[in-house]
């Protein structure tokens, strides 16, 4: 055999070997395939075999087996029953868990009525809310005591926030009472009507027999029993709201602290925690006959010897000395949460750098009262027409201060209009802001409308 045809029969072997191979995988590979589509379909059959076996068989009697199955049925169905109730439970427990609506609080609810009061007032109007006058500054007449048409005229035109009455205003009873719902018909909105009746000496409405009289602060604080006090402002409070009145300018918060303090008779005393006591419960008497208390005269004036109703007066005590005892009493006082707080016309020159009166300085009812004491009730300064006042500013000069410095009421200036209109020009040119004279009528007007929240 020649080489070439050995070659030849070699290949031939090979592709003979590989040919066999081949077949033999392709055995493989449909044996494979068979196998699966015979398992596929006994899965199937035993798949449908079990669900006609779970089907209710009708017209046949039932088999122990049956009953048996039957049974676990039940259970089975028990068991979607169960789940069905707890579907019903779930449901109601969605619908009982609805969105709670959170009441508002007292607070909030005033803020609301305040707000919406404030936010409808034009700017003439929010102004003149800002002032406590005499029936007398607003009018132009000499002697108010009584509300006709000149009244009814001066309101029309001023919106002023409150109305500060004497004795003079008193024809008698039933006329003041008169004259004062008079005045509420005419303002367009919630006045004050106040007084300065702290008892005592200084009890014009008691002197004239229009309440009965108490004794002084300082025959108060000699019994040591500050019950005296609070019946005292029971007293007073009473004949006050009985006359119409629904603000006082007291008590007196001053220490006595100095020989011939102008405060001697009018003071509980020389000891801050003493004496705020005694203040307190006044308070307290006032409030529960309905009348709004204004404690006085921050930061003290119990350490100068004359009144600043006569011209400039100052106080020489140190820094110190005043922290550790005027305004040690007055923290206790905002503390307590007094509604309200008049500042006097003292110059107190270790707090303030200078001369100039507390009631008109930013470093004292700012830096002081707002920002250290934290304190954020009404502010009213003591009376601008005071010659500590008037000797050194015009109406319009100590208006605009008061207000820069953080008082929220001035308290009857030397000339009513000349202020109005310097605080209303200041606001209108940016010197002070709508906004600071909206903060102080809200503090105004969340006293006024304390009562009307539902």
């Amino acid at each position: 055999m020649s080489e070439e045809k050995q070659n030849l029969n070699e290949l031939q072997e090979k592709r003979e070997a590989r040919r066999k191979r081949r077949q033999r995988n392709q055995i493989l590979a449909y044996s494979v395939v068979i196998v699966v589509i015979v398992a596929l379909a006994l899965i199937i059959l035993a798949l449908i075999h079990a669900i006609s076996n779970k089907a209710p068989k009708e017209g046949t009697e039932q088999s122990t087996a049956s009953e048996s199955s039957y049974v676990e049925e039940e259970e089975s169905t028990d068991f979607f029953v169960e789940e069905s109730t707890s579907e019903e439970e779930t449901q109601e427990s969605i619908e009982e868990t609805e969105p709670v609506v959170v009441e508002p609080t007292y607070e909030e609810k005033l803020d609301e009525i305040v707000n919406a009061a404030i936010e409808v007032m034009p700017l003439e109007d929010k102004v003149a809310g800002l002032f406590l006058i005499t029936p007398e500054l607003l009018t132009g007449v000499r002697t108010v005591n009584k509300a006709g048409e000149t009244t009814k005229t001066a309101f029309g035109k001023y919106a002023i926030g409150g109305v500060l009455l004497r004795t003079q205003n008193v024809k008698n009873k039933e006329s003041f009472q008169t004259m004062l719902t008079n005045m509420a018909e005419y303002s367009r909105y919630p006045l004050f009507f106040a007084v300065e009746e702290e008892g005592g000496n200084n009890a014009a409405f008691a002197k004239a027999n229009y309440g009965t009289k108490t004794s002084t602060a300082k025959a108060i604080a000699a019994t040591g029993d500050v019950a005296n006090a609070y019946q005292a402002g029971v007293t007073i409070g009473t004949y006050l709201r009985e006359l119409g009145i629904t603000m006082n300018l007291a008590p007196v918060a001053d220490l006595a602290n100095v020989d011939k303090s102008v405060m001697a008779e009018r003071s509980f005393g020389d000891d801050a925690t003493t004496v705020s006591e005694y203040v307190l419960q006044m308070v307290k008497g006032y409030q529960e006959q309905g009348i709004t208390p204004c404690v006085k005269h921050f930061p003290g004036m119990g350490s100068v010897t004359s009144d600043p109703e006569k011209g400039r007066v100052e106080s020489s005590r140190s820094e110190a000395d005043i922290w550790g005892s005027e305004i040690e009493l007055f923290h206790k006082l905002t503390e307590a949460g007094v509604p309200m707080i008049m500042v006097g016309n003292m110059a107190i020159q270790s707090l303030t750098g200078d001369k100039t009166p507390c009631s008109l300085s930013d470093k004292v009812v700012t830096g002081i009262l707002r920002q250290q004491l934290q304190y954020d009730g009404l502010v009213i300064t003591d009376m601008l027409s005071d010659k500590a006042i008037t000797d050194f500013y015009s109406s319009k000069e100590a208006a605009i201060m008061a207000l820069k410095a953080g008082c929220d009421m001035i308290l009857c200036p030397e000339s009513f209009e000349e202020a109005y209109e310097g605080v209303l020009a200041a606001v209108k040119d940016g010197t002070i802001s709508e906004d600071r004279v909206n903060d102080s009528l809200r503090r105004v007007y969340r006293i006024k409308y304390a009562n009307r929240v539902e």
